[in-house]
């Protein structure tokens, strides 16, 4: 009896501390700080600061339907024009990380709108959800920009990384609510792509880790894992996808891109770019990039918009 008592403490104890360390990591992951995101974005001369400094910008705060604010930055266009742009970061960035690609899409004229998601940057909220809550806030930036400049403009939606899942689940979850999408290395699946970092980062299988991992974050962040998985939801969004990915990244697989791109009905393009880590595809392949989204413009948008 006192063998059988020990062996079910064990694994109480395994259980809990597990589910823990599990959702402590995932729910808390740690953040890059200003100073590290712009640091590195200057060292790489993603942008000059005191250009982005000289651009008419204005600060921004949206309400959350979770009771914090949603803290951004509006950078209009030069010229007058009815395009308009989105960009969403990637998780333990900020939208210092969305300078970069606010260039690109300024350049070619379009107001833009860069946020910080919930638990980055100076937005609210508590925890990080990978997509699931963040495509709620997502949904209030563009009701606030619509509402702001009016329901007939052009819109568009980049996305970094879990910007991009965020994206992906915006538009198949809750509303196709922009012209077109933009999703630079997203994850098909987040139960998928948790499973392969516990094997490459901590040689454990998903079989010991998931299940409960998956059960304690139900329990403390209130969702399901199952339901961060844009490659379920692909096919309901009828409005066309660029999906680019770089060729050597190890941490979410380009292959996770082939997939949501095989899945995806209607107007498409993948780019699979041939240089780059993770979130490196404009980084490391600025002329094949920008050219990527011209053709993906001129063949998808502006041809329907006349």
């Amino acid at each position: 009896m006192r063998k059988l008592i020990t062996t079910i403490s064990l694994l109480f104890l395994y259980i809990i501390s597990m589910g823990l360390f599990f959702t402590n990591r995932v729910m808390y992951i740690k953040k890059k700080t200003d100073e590290t995101i712009l640091n590195r974005e200057l060292n790489e001369k993603r942008f000059i600061l005191s250009e982005y400094e000289s651009l008419e910008k204005h600060d921004i705060s949206i309400p959350s339907t979770f009771g914090y604010d949603i803290k951004g930055t509006f950078i209009p266009s030069d010229i007058e024009t009815n395009k308009y742009m989105i960009i969403c970061h990637g998780v333990t960035m900020n939208r210092l990380n969305s300078i970069k690609y606010m260039y690109l899409f300024h350049h070619r004229d379009f107001h833009v709108v860069m946020y910080d998601h919930r638990r980055h940057g100076e937005s609210g909220g508590k925890t990080t959800s990978y997509g699931h809550y963040e495509k709620f806030d997502l949904q209030a930036v563009v009701n606030w920009t619509k509402e702001t400049f009016g329901e007939d403009i052009l819109l568009g939606i980049h996305g970094e990384s879990m910007g991009a899942v965020t994206t992906l689940l915006y538009a198949g979850m809750l509303e196709d609510g922009a012209d077109f999408y933009i999703a630079d290395c997203a994850f098909s699946d987040f139960e998928e792509q948790l499973a392969y970092l516990l094997r490459r980062d901590f040689k454990l299988p998903k079989q010991i880790v998931l299940p409960i991992g998956k059960t304690f974050l139900k329990l403390r962040d209130k969702y399901d894992i199952k339901d961060v998985s844009p490659i379920s939801y692909i096919q309901t969004v009828k409005s066309p996808i660029l999906f680019i990915h770089s060729k050597d990244d190890n941490y979410i697989l380009p292959n996770m891109s082939r997939k949501l791109y095989d899945k995806k009905f209607g107007p498409k393009k993948l780019v699979i770019a041939p240089k780059g880590p993770h979130a490196y595809s404009l980084g490391d392949n600025p002329e094949l990039y920008e050219k990527v989204l011209d053709d993906f413009l001129r063949d998808f948008i502006y041809s329907k918009k006349g």
